[in-house]
């Protein structure tokens, strides 16, 4: 490892945690947490304002109790696992159907459920926040719910026939017409987004719960995205289909692309299968370099690309960078070619000097292509929560062993 390279390293390593524990976090405890209803607020708008009536989002607690389970398990500090088992407590009493199963899409402001839903998105980040926190604190109660979930997605959401998880169901588990996850999405019956959390979740629960039925189910979601998924020429993930696997889209997702490149990793060490390893080692890079068509000089990443019609997305979404920090620095070690860390650092930089809001905390949703910070846009709420941005500093704590 040149000098250079270590100077960049202990950088990382430095900017992370000061963003993790100075910018990132306290802004989740000390803004988003409701001391009068319980749990979290729902929103937060892009100029910071709080709104006490919005509605509370599955997908955001979820990922509120993984980013502050894991942010405790690497970091010991007692204020994170005092927020995780805060969060465990609220969603573990008002996010479970107790009588058909599986978590609420949605709650009111005072708890109750709104959307009753059974989107297989949210119950994987269930699955993953549950199972980190057993990881992080030892509860066997939510090891159980995780367990639970992953039994209501094997009997309601797998095709066995053809693989992968079907979309959305009605409260009682039956398919739904309308399948989408949010508004922009296509409505089909699978979708790369859910798909590869599910195996994202079934990774960490894997960690949690050794299981061979679910090491067995987790190896063949793996090869639906080597064999289906993944586009055999452009490696670039194809993002929407029918149940047979037909492609139905021609968007490019450059975040989706480098975000997959290494959970892909992720889960191919977990099932410790050294072919495998290897086969995903250098398929993961291909998608790095296939994402990198997205990257600017600026250092950052660009939203995405609808091939069909030749437009091109040039927000520079917040989640997007996030991953393509981890991406890069995943390409780095894997390859050990400079280059990568070195555009990991340039789009560190990106963020602190353009996306990290230094007098309010946390990050803004996006820089518009002309340069404009995107303020129309939630701060925090039903899809900006603190997950992507959090995991990247503790993927670089991590991966350089700095804890």
């Amino acid at each position: 490892m040149s000098r250079s390279e270590e100077d960049i390293i202990q950088r990382l390593k430095e900017n992370a945690r000061k963003e993790l524990t100075e910018n990132i976090l306290p802004f989740w405890i000390e803004r988003m947490s409701d001391r009068k209803q319980g749990g979290f607020y729902g929103r937060i708008d892009g100029k910071n304002t709080v709104h006490p009536a919005a509605p509370k989002g599955a997908v955001l607690n979820a990922r509120i109790l993984w980013t502050f389970s894991s942010a405790h398990y690497i970091l010991g500090i007692p204020s994170y696992l005092e927020t995780a088992t805060r969060a465990w407590e609220y969603v573990n009493r008002y996010f479970f159907d107790e009588e058909y199963g599986g978590v609420w899409w949605s709650l009111n402001s005072n708890s109750i459920p709104l959307e009753t839903k059974k989107q297989v998105y949210a119950q994987a980040f269930f699955i993953y926040a549950l199972s980190q926190h057993f990881i992080t604190a030892g509860n066997e109660n939510a090891r159980k719910r995780a367990v639970e979930l992953y039994d209501l997605l094997e009997e309601h959401s797998l095709d066995r026939q053809y693989g992968g998880y079907l979309e959305a169901f009605s409260r009682e588990w039956i398919e739904l017409e309308d399948l989408r996850l949010s508004e922009k999405d296509q409505n089909e019956k699978k979708t790369t987004n859910t798909n590869l959390h599910v195996l994202e979740a079934y990774t960490m629960l894997a960690r949690a719960c050794p299981d061979r039925y679910l090491r067995n189910q987790l190896r063949s979601l793996l090869h639906s995205f080597l064999e289906k998924i993944i586009h055999p020429v452009t490696f670039h993930l194809r993002l929407f289909f029918d149940e047979f696997w037909n492609s139905r889209s021609q968007l490019v997702s450059y975040g989706h692309d480098i975000e997959a490149a290494w959970l892909l990793y992720e889960t191919a060490q977990v099932l410790e299968d050294r072919s495998l390893i290897d086969r995903v080692s250098n398929i993961s890079v291909k998608m790095v370099d296939a994402a990198l068509e997205g990257f600017q000089e600026d250092g950052s990443m660009i939203y995405e690309t609808d091939e069909a019609t030749g437009r091109t997305d040039r927000d520079r979404h917040w989640w997007v960078q996030a991953e393509a920090v981890v991406g890069l620095i995943h390409a780095w070690q894997l390859t050990g070619r400079k280059e990568y860390l070195e555009k990991a650092d340039r789009c560190f930089s990106y963020i602190t000097n353009h996306l990290a809001d230094r007098k309010n905390g946390e990050w803004y949703w996006s820089i518009r292509a002309d340069g404009r910070v995107n303020t129309d846009n939630d701060k925090a709420g039903f899809w900006k929560c603190p997950y992507h941005n959090s995991r990247m500093c503790l993927e670089i704590l991590q991966r350089f062993g700095d804890k």
